[in-house]
């Protein structure tokens, strides 16, 4: 984000808080303990957005915004309150306020109001999915963006978990098809006979079992836009299809009788090299060429690391509210830690790595050791048989340990049964009624 914003409020703390949450988006930030203080540094700089406390003493912050008004109508105030009734939200929007927001208010919800007051055209659900502050991804959005303009196919490429389908949500958001629906496939999930009733639907009576008409993605995605997730994976057969349809903009239902007409944008994504896909005779040349008229290559995390604090952040803001831990940060230790690892998940594995931690945490602030990384090899190592059970054990003693060796919670942290659990250590050698070193264990 860009613009300088003017922050209001009679605790230090608070203006502290804001300020560092506001900076972490780029966004310029000035404070001022109070409403004449305010006032005073309005009339002699230039503010984008100006954030008030309501309750001040001496100048209010209803009478800041009433003055902030008189000089610069066009400024957007966004008044906080921990005595938030509808009352006053009505009397602020009767005064000019462009929002109200009652204390404590979440980071997310800040970050919302703040884009919406700064860029009012825009959707704001773009800035709450895409988090960056690298200069590739933020040219990346830029290209997208443009992009999006367009009716033009995508091919969007990049590891598994660096947020392809989100980048094709962010494409579909901006463009003139945003109204009309945008419907995603998983071509490697769906055998082929499965997957082409999926894309292109069937009439009653196609085949067995067929016993009402159903439309396929295509027609439920016309007007709008298709992602064709994993597009390296589905079968020759159906790639000659898919290519038919996307030169006649016609599909043929399964046992219909003419070509149904439909206007989709297709969005294609995969995490394997296309071109030797194609020199391995596994995927059609001509349809390459379709599909890839705007190629977008999201890179990976370790390539953006600076991106890690800010992604890290987000994901425990969101999981300490769903799970009601209210967790203040992460100790300088486990960031470290997050930075030096290298991530062969992704941003999908990072999300996974907080959300477990927030489930973790002991304290309000996230510790090293409840930073549980996987040390899978990098570049495409590969672990033999005797690492991967030297790595599922360490994960097991280690969750365990953190959970006070309480298997229920274990289990579900690592995604298992508890008789998973139960039999793995056995097969340890570790007496399931007892800890590591034969501390009883009352879980069960």
């Amino acid at each position: 984000m860009e613009g300088k914003v003017l922050v209001v409020d009679d605790e230090i703390g608070i203006c502290k808080a804001i300020r560092a949450a506001l900076e972490r988006l780029g966004l310029q930030v000035a404070t001022a303990l109070g409403g004449s203080e305010a006032l005073f540094k309005f009339r002699r700089d230039l503010y984008d957005l100006v954030i008030t406390d309501l309750k001040m003493p001496g100048m209010s912050g209803m009478d800041l915004l009433r003055e902030i008004k008189r000089l610069s109508p066009r400024t957007p105030v966004v008044l906080l309150t921990a005595y938030g009734t509808v009352e006053g939200a009505v009397q602020a929007m009767k005064e000019g306020a462009f929002d109200f927001i009652q204390k404590p208010f979440s980071l997310e919800v800040l970050r919302e109001v703040v884009f919406k007051a700064l860029y009012p055209k825009e959707e704001v659900r773009k800035v709450r999915r895409i988090i960056t502050q690298n200069h590739h991804m933020l040219h990346l959005l830029e290209m997208a963006k443009e992009v999006a303009k367009s009716s033009a196919p995508v091919l969007i490429t990049g590891e598994s978990g660096t947020g392809k389908e989100l980048l094709a949500r962010y494409i579909h958001e901006g463009s003139l098809r945003a109204n009309f629906p945008f419907v995603a496939i998983n071509c490697a999930a769906l055998p082929e006979g499965l997957l082409e009733s999926e894309l292109f639907g069937y009439e009653r009576g196609a085949f067995t079992g067929a016993v009402a008409q159903k439309k396929g993605k295509f027609e439920l995605a016309n007007g709008g836009t298709i992602l064709l997730d994993e597009i390296s994976e589905m079968p020759l057969s159906l790639q000659a299809k898919l290519l038919r349809v996307l030169q006649e903009g016609e599909i043929d239902r399964l046992g219909g009788l003419k070509p149904i007409r439909v206007d989709v944008r297709p969005i294609a994504t995969s995490n394997c090299d296309l071109h030797q896909r194609i020199k391995e005779g596994k995927f059609r040349e001509d349809l390459y060429f379709r599909l890839n008229v705007v190629h977008l290559h999201l890179p990976p995390l370790r390539e953006r690391k600076e991106d890690i604090p800010l992604l890290a952040e987000y994901f425990l803001e969101r999981y300490s509210r769903l799970n009601q831990k209210y967790l203040k940060g992460i100790e300088k230790e486990a960031m470290k830690k997050l930075m030096e690892y290298h991530w062969p998940g992704n941003v999908r594995e990072l999300e996974n790595v907080i959300h477990r931690a927030v489930l973790l945490a002991k304290s309000d602030l996230i510790r090293s050791e409840e930073i549980i990384l996987e040390e899978i090899g990098f570049n495409g190592d590969h672990l033999s048989p005797r690492n991967l059970k030297e790595l599922e054990k360490a994960l097991i003693l280690e969750t365990l340990r953190k959970v006070n060796w309480n298997k229920a919670k274990a289990a579900k942290l690592l995604g298992i049964t508890a008789r998973t659990i139960r039999n793995k250590l056995k097969e340890y050698g570790i007496d399931n009624g007892s800890r590591e070193k034969g501390g009883k264990d009352g879980a069960f």
